[in-house]
């Protein structure tokens, strides 16, 4: 039987870089194929050629054994190829039917689409509502109306891009039950891209992993340890730190009987003055509650891990911090000086640093160069009467680079031409070179490489060394219970309670995540 999809010869250059070098890909019918790399090791282009968004400079693409020419998107969809990007392109301030019509052609049918989203929301156990607004839907929800817009054209081949990223547990159990699903029932193939090696090996039948734009190995991963499918990815053995587990997507027993890491830096002592201290902060944004009365301390040297559902006020903890929520009551000190948040630069100026969850919309400036965004927390140390010297903002640029390992071709190229992984490497390089007294990261390891989370777990480790105040908001609990020093529990806007990393388990964590006292 001809493959479902064959890729030959595939070779893509930018800026004189090959993203792409003589790729051979092959996807058998009836196939879930994973598809692995660092960032920036060519995935995201040779699928992006595959979806007609990308002309590669030569080689053949073809479905089903038949020769195709996918000059854009509407043939690949015409061809049966289809896509869920690692980012929606959702509309909030639209229903789920309307945007489903939107990806469509021809005349609007509203109750055809309804009928049609039930229909598969219902065969694969999607739960999705065609008349809920999506702006409404959790991310997970909206994942599931990107997955229906998908399967109601019934595609013969799926990709997807990173679709666990952010979802629960449970829901990640679910996406994969609903694949099994497709695959043996429809006959689809599917193109996986992650970074969670455990749900590789857990799913896939074969994978193929690139590095560096070419193809370094192919594999059957429920048969090659991930320790191994890591080796084939980054070219090198992963360092024996004990946060090797959250790097590769497993659980911490595999992993236990490797030699441990430095010991975490103990926290400083209980009287001593908090670096961060957010007493009673109470906002709300469009009418809801996003933080009601939320207490929480941080010293120096100490990690504390902000665990709970999504959805609970993380993001609004996040922005409090980044200055951009306003209080409706409390406070928030930095080393004891009270800092007027809500206001542009407030946090940033008492020594606050934050890698938002969303790093291209708050994160950084998608049209600016690489280098102006590293350069984005230390104008003043660039600037002489007002003018940035462009020979020190290069010099910055170039040592960040290097330093945090970001793939560009020139530092003087636009954020938006980076890989994702790439673009949160720029953000955390700015953001943790700039000396800050508190360090906030959210969800910093979405989208990273095994080789980028077990680097920046040890750079997390060495700023809290540094005497750095580190609060970490993270739905990884393996990346909670594994980092930090305490474990803070927000439910419904404010802590619901806190366990030192020693009596911390994940049953209690969920009695405490789900609203009640452990």
């Amino acid at each position: 039987m001809a493959p479902a999809l064959r890729m030959a010869g595939i070779t893509k250059h930018f800026n004189g870089v090959p993203a792409c070098f003589d790729v051979d890909f092959e996807v058998a019918p009836g196939e879930i194929h994973g598809l692995l790399g660092q960032n920036g090791a060519g995935k995201s282009t040779l699928m992006n050629i595959l979806l007609g968004l990308v002309r590669p400079e030569r080689g053949e693409v073809t479905l089903a054994g038949e020769p195709a020419v996918i000059r854009d998107p509407n043939v690949a969809r015409a061809l049966g190829v289809r896509m869920v990007h690692q980012h929606y392109s959702l509309i909030p301030t639209l229903s789920v039917w309307e945007n489903v019509v939107l990806s469509g052609e021809g005349r609007v049918d509203r109750d055809r689409t309804i009928a049609q989203i039930e229909e598969v929301s219902e065969r694969f156990g999607l739960e999705v509502s065609p008349r809920a607004m999506v702006g409404d839907l959790s991310v997970g929800e909206q994942q599931r109306v990107e997955l229906v817009t998908c399967l109601i054209d019934r595609p013969r081949l799926l990709v997807l891009d990173e679709p666990t990223a952010v979802l629960t547990r449970q829901e990640s159990r679910s996406l994969f039950t609903m694949l099994r699903r497709l695959v043996d029932q429809d006959g689809c193939s599917v193109v996986l891209i992650s970074h969670n090696l455990a749900e590789i090996t857990a799913v896939a039948h074969r994978a193929t992993v690139m590095r560096g734009g070419r193809v370094v190995s192919r594999v059957i991963p429920a048969e090659t340890p991930v320790a191994e499918l890591a080796r084939h990815m980054i070219g090198r053995d992963l360092p024996g730190t004990a946060d090797v587990a959250a790097a590769i997507g497993a659980d911490p027993a595999p992993v236990a009987a490797e030699p441990a890491g430095p010991a975490p830096v103990p926290a400083g002592p209980g009287d001593a003055e908090p670096v961060l201290r957010i007493v009673g902060a109470t906002a709300t944004h469009e009418g809801t509650r996003a933080l009601d009365a939320l207490d929480l301390e941080i010293r120096a040297g100490e990690i504390v891990g902000v665990a709970g559902v999504e959805g609970n006020g993380q993001q609004w903890l996040s922005a409090l911090l980044a200055g951009s929520l306003s209080l409706q009551d409390g406070e928030v000190r930095v080393h004891g000086q009270r800092v007027p948040v809500g206001r542009p630069g407030s946090t940033r100026r008492a020594g606050v640093g934050v890698v938002p969850e969303d790093r291209k919309t708050s994160g950084c400036i998608l049209d600016m160069s690489v280098a102006d965004n590293l350069a984005l927390a230390g104008l003043k140390s660039l600037s002489r009467a007002g003018v940035v010297s462009r020979r020190k903002l290069h010099s910055l640029a170039e040592r960040l680079v290097e330093e945090f390992d970001i793939a560009v071709a020139s530092v003087d190229q636009p954020m938006r031409s980076l890989s994702g992984g790439n673009q949160q490497k720029v953000v955390l390089a700015r953001e943790m070179s700039a000396g800050p007294a508190v360090l906030v990261l959210a969800q910093p390891t979405r989208g990273l490489d095994v080789g980028a989370v077990a680097d920046l777990h040890e750079r997390m480790r060495q700023a809290a060394a540094a005497g750095v105040a580190v609060l970490l908001i993270s739905s990884d609990l393996n990346e909670i219970m594994q980092l930090s020093d305490r474990i803070a529990v927000i439910y419904r806007g404010r802590i619901q309670g806190e366990l030192a990393r020693a009596e911390a388990d994940p049953e209690k964590l969920g009695l405490l995540m789900g609203g009640v006292s452990a």
